[in-house]
């Protein structure tokens, strides 16, 4: 398929090199950022304009790679009508794509992507489409690019999206304050690594509820009581301990 990819940034960037490397070509880059857009158009070999340009008639499809403000309250296109435009955000409605055109839809990948990725992770797809025809053609494309493709409206988008903060986000801001502490209190944050990659790995084929160890767990107040004692000049990390403890604690 041609691709026109309208964003510069990682989601666009990752996509772009996925979809040229199953064969598919980006026919245009559209963003905002004309230096991004250059460099990008240069990688994937297409040509770029900013988003006052005029979409190639030759794409399939175009993707709209844009932060979920741009797409809500930012950019107003024209020149997309009677094109299939889909959009990747998770959190946004289809309907963002109304004023667009009345073919379009939702590629949200969920995967945290970055351009400085050296190699492209497995990147689970999860598709919408405003019509049958526009659904095929979008699985078409879908399944080309991943192994793991399912159709999620946007309810069920939210949910996963919400999850994925959890799961992405949150978890990168535990090790972002693990890291800090450790470099505060001059040990290695590199010997917790194996632990991380450990943790995330096992989770692959047992759920996490029937994995889960630490103090909390076993009810070891010795131990939290002392865990705590030292993270007294810590206050931020001090409050996360706590009630994540408390959380453990609770479950059923």
């Amino acid at each position: 398929m041609n691709i026109g990819m309208i964003g510069s940034g990682n989601v666009a960037t990752v996509l772009s090199r996925l979809i040229v490397s199953k064969n598919h070509k980006v026919v245009q880059v559209m963003s905002r950022n004309i230096q991004n857009a250059a460099v990008l158009a240069e990688e994937v070999g297409a040509p770029f304009t900013n988003l006052e340009g005029i979409p190639d008639p030759s794409a399939d499809i175009f993707i709209v790679a844009l932060s979920d403000n741009a797409l809500v309250n930012g950019w107003r296109p024209t020149g997309f009508r009677g094109k299939q435009v889909v959009h990747t955000a998770g959190s946004v409605s289809i309907d963002a794509l109304k004023n667009w055109t009345d073919k379009y839809g939702v590629l949200y990948p969920l995967q945290s992507l970055r351009r400085e990725m050296k190699a492209i992770p497995e990147i689970p797809l999860l598709i919408d489409a405003s019509d049958e025809n526009m659904l095929h053609q979008l699985q078409l494309l879908a399944y080309s690019i991943s192994r793991s493709v399912e159709r999620a409206g946007d309810e069920k988008r939210l949910k996963l999206h919400t999850a994925a903060v959890v799961v992405n986000n949150f978890t990168n801001h535990l090790f972002e304050m693990a890291e800090a502490f450790c470099k505060k209190e001059n040990v290695d944050f590199g010997m917790l690594v194996p632990l991380i990659i450990e943790t995330a790995t096992r989770i692959q084929y047992v759920s996490p509820a029937i994995v889960q160890t630490g103090p909390a767990v076993r009810n070891d107040v010795h131990t939290i009581e002392r865990h705590l004692a030292l993270l007294k000049e810590y206050p931020q990390l001090y409050k996360v301990y706590v009630q994540l403890t408390e959380s453990i604690r609770s479950r059923k």
